[in-house]
Parts: structure tokens; sequence; C-alpha cells
């Protein structure tokens, strides 16, 4: 999710503001680095529950299936969080940031809070850790561009973890395809829920840039995941 000025997670009109100009190359403030690994944890922590849910509530299972069930979601959660979140955040600051626009990742401490109680009570994944602010003299254009690096981030991650999924099933790996195809699968579920263009997702301005974007991405992603779901181990 990416969000323009600082007070709040929506795209307004360009206007001058004080924020520096970041230039081209990358840059990390402290507080960012702090916010961007708060949020990393907890969502992997939300993850871990998710994925471990079955064993902890309902139980049943043997001492050797618990723990290659653990070692499976010390796996697959982290990872997943740090492809489905963490790069896809780092996707809109890189991209605004060679635009020469301020940008840097602040959590939600709400947002982390919700997370948590949906992944904890309700077994359902509602993420929605914060967003990258992004301040300067932007463009319409230029929203619709840096919003669309973090879900198109995403895809790409996705199909590369497909791909190794797949290829892990053909070499009888049947222990890492599984958690390689969820890591796939959650970087889809971040691509179309950023992708709907409404509220302060990135969809929203992507749409205000071009429709036919957004279409084209939405319907890719939307049909990715749903293959995801149905042909990935």
């Amino acid at each position: 999710m990416s969000g323009w000025t600082s007070s709040s997670f929506l795209y307004q009109p360009p206007i001058s503001n004080p924020y520096p100009v970041a230039g081209p190359r990358a840059r990390f403030s402290s507080l960012e680095l702090r916010h961007l690994v708060i949020a990393f944890v907890v969502l992997t922590a939300d993850l871990l529950l998710l994925l471990l849910r079955n064993d902890l509530f309902y139980g049943g299972i043997t001492h050797a299936q618990l723990m290659r069930d653990v070692l499976g979601a010390a796996i697959a959660a982290p990872l997943a969080a740090a492809t489905g979140f963490v790069a896809h955040e780092m996707a809109h600051k890189f991209v605004a940031q060679h635009r020469g626009l301020w940008a840097e990742f602040r959590m939600s401490p709400q947002g982390l809070l919700m997370s948590f109680a949906f992944s904890a009570l309700l077994g359902v994944l509602f993420a929605t850790p914060g967003a990258t602010m992004i301040g300067g003299r932007g463009t319409v254009e230029e929203a619709g561009v840096t919003s669309l690096a973090g879900p198109g981030t995403n895809m790409l991650e996705a199909g590369g973890f497909a791909a190794a999924a797949l290829l892990l099933i053909h070499f009888h790996q049947y222990f890492l395809a599984p958690l390689i195809g969820y890591v796939a699968f959650i970087n889809l579920v971040f691509a179309v829920f950023n992708l709907l263009p409404f509220g302060p997702l990135d969809g929203k301005k992507v749409l205000a840039w071009s429709k036919g974007i957004w279409v084209s991405a939405f319907v890719v992603a939307l049909a990715a995941g749903v293959a995801a779901f149905f042909f990935l181990p």
C-alpha cells in the first residue's frame, strides 16, 4: 500500500510540501526501519498463527507431525511476510525515490492489532500493517506508477515461487513444495487485495491513472490467484 502525503493514506493532488527530495538513491531513516521491523514481526506472527491454527486449536496429531508443521511454518511465514509485504512496500519506496520523491514506510498500530486479532480469533488474513508514505510534487501518473509497483512486485515474485514449487514437486520434494506454493499464493493475495479500487489501496490510484492498466493488472492477479489456489501444491 502507498499513501501520498504524511497525514493520510489517500492520494491528494500535487501540492508544495516540506518533505526533502530523496533523489534517485534509496534512503532509510531509523524510524522507518523500526516501523518496518515491527510490522514484519507482527505479520510473520499472523501467518504463523494461520499456518499452525489446526495444530494449536484442534490437536489430534503426533509429536513428529507437530514438529514438521512448526518447521514448515517457521520457513513459510517469514518468507511470505518478507516477499508479500516488505518487498511490496520497498517497491513503492524505491520507485518513488527514483523519481525524486520523499518516501518512507509507516506502520499502522491499529492495522497491526486488527490483523493479529483476525488471525488469532477468526483464522483470516486481513493485513493492513501500514503504508509507504510519499511526499513531493507528484502527478497522477507518478501516483499510479508507484502504486502499481507494489502489486506488480508481488505478481512477479508469485510467478517465480510458483515455478519453484512445481519444480520441487517434479523432484519429489514434498515437504518444501507446499511451503513455496503457499508463499506464491500469499503474494497473489497481497496483489489482489491491494489492487482493489477503493479506499487507501493501490488500485484506486492505479485506476485514476489508467483504467486499462488497472483492469489488466487486476484480472491477471485475480486469475493467477485462483489458479494458484487450485493447482499449486
